[in-house]
């Protein structure tokens, strides 16, 4: 019994983790810039995607998940 719940649990985490790691990821844009946020191709937070980002008018100011707010303007690509 106690085999079967500790199952049940890793499996619940591994699809609750899975999840997160697939998520959109943006990078946070200043107020002084074009838009709010940047969407990173691939979720990738490398240096090509906040190249395109930068050129797209977004000053970087930090990385996190991309907003599903309709108030917030994200930088098309």
């Amino acid at each position: 019994m106690k085999f079967h719940l500790f199952l049940s649990m890793v499996v619940f985490l591994a699809l609750s983790f899975t999840s997160l790691f697939a998520s959109d990821r943006c990078v946070n844009c200043s107020s002084s810039s074009s838009c709010q946020q940047c969407k990173l191709d691939g979720g990738v937070d490398n240096q090509k995607n906040r190249k395109k980002c930068e050129q797209l008018g977004c000053k970087i100011v930090g990385t996190g998940a991309c907003s599903t707010a309709s108030n917030v303007k994200v930088c098309n690509k």
